[in-house]
């Protein structure tokens, strides 16, 4: 967890576009339009013509209700204003194949938009769900790392025996049952839980880029041996995919590629949102095909990651050409070097012995 002393919250002030956003002057426009067009939509990229013509719309209701005045720019002075590097809440960029400019949300973007949304008070907040979760979570860990045969197997007829219970129970006829409130504490952290992992999706592909822009900043700067380099860096199967970032990427991506698990999801999703303690909530309609949108998010994403991983693969093999050629010249450069001393001393008449005996050399 990062350390909020006077320093570092001083420096984010001055740094971090998600607080830059918060404090900008026209915040509401910037929030309310990106959250409208991006974040509900589940939304990765917009062409700017696309992205501009829906700000000119938002820009007359706006003018339209508090007048003209209200802001005051052009739909293009704002999205320019928005992608600088002093502001950095959209990401401006140009597709393989594509001359016009396209838009992203930054990932500081939706954390401020998040941070905004939960400022909203909650009529009730669940807490015995969240603790279940944490439990749950350390059990994981503890059975995982757990390398003493006899303690997992242990641990195996525990849960057998608490099943074999339960089995036994109902068989009895006594069926234990959430009440309402357990059940919506339940949905409210899977709702919350669910918009998290989505919006994660960004962060998951700035953290692959930074990957990349931080071994490409590697090889640029490398001050040792080419051996050493191609040893410690290229000598890697896929540096991006085999980060940890990409290991938890695709044992996420591994689980949502199984139609079981999609099958089981949209069942699952199709009962609770039925249940009267849920629908009495009024939850979010796209809360029914949530785990699709995480697929449509994770295939952006596995784009993302196959493009970088392909351009960081290129690259690597032109700094290895360019380390040929400069091989080359530095060979071309000696021998040059070599064939002007014997024209010379051919001219001068003092040739060396070797020389009378191989003249094709010059």
């Amino acid at each position: 967890m990062m350390k909020l002393d006077h320093a570092t919250l001083d420096a984010l002030r001055r740094s971090h576009p998600a607080w830059r956003l918060l404090v900008a002057s026209n915040a509401p426009l910037i929030a309310s339009f990106l959250q409208r067009v991006f974040v509900t939509p589940n939304v990765r990229v917009i062409a700017q013509a696309d992205l501009l013509e829906m700000l000119a719309d938002e820009l007359y209701a706006l003018r339209d209700r508090f007048g003209a005045d209200i802001y005051p720019k052009l739909p293009q002075a704002y999205l320019n204003d928005w992608a600088a590097n002093d502001a950095a809440w959209l990401r401006k960029f140009y597709p393989t194949g594509s001359d016009e400019p396209h838009f992203d949300l930054t990932p500081a973007t939706e954390k401020a938009i998040a941070w905004l949304a939960s400022l909203g008070e909650r009529s009730f907040v669940g807490t015995e769900s969240r603790l279940l979760t944490l439990f749950d979570l350390l059990k994981q860990i503890c059975t995982g790392a757990q390398t003493d045969p006899q303690t997992r197997l242990a641990e195996l007829y525990k849960q057998r025996a608490a099943l074999d219970s339960e089995i036994v129970r109902i068989q009895g006829g006594h069926i234990p049952l959430l009440d309402d409130t357990a059940i919506r504490d339940r949905f409210q952290q899977f709702s919350g839980l669910a918009r998290e992992l989505l919006a994660d999706f960004r962060e998951v592909e700035h953290n692959f880029r930074g990957l990349d822009r931080r071994v490409r900043e590697r090889i640029a700067l490398w001050d040792g041996s080419k051996g050493a380099l191609l040893d410690e860096i290229m000598g890697e199967r896929d540096l991006i995919a085999d980060s940890d970032q990409g290991k938890s990427f695709r044992a996420f991506w591994d689980l949502m590629m199984s139609q079981s698990r999609q099958d089981e999801l949209t069942q699952m999703l199709d009962i609770v949102l039925q249940l009267p303690p849920v629908s009495a909530l009024k939850p979010d309609i796209r809360t029914r095909r949530v785990h699709y949108d995480w697929l449509e998010a994770g295939e952006h994403t596995q784009r993302t990651v196959a493009l970088l991983s392909q351009q960081l693969r290129r690259f690597f093999w032109m700094i290895k050409r360019i380390w040929k050629i400069a091989e080359l010249w530095k060979f071309y450069k000696g021998s040059s070097a070599m064939h002007s001393v014997c024209v010379t001393a051919r001219r001068s008449g003092n040739l060396p012995a070797w020389h009378s005996r191989r003249r094709r050399l010059i």
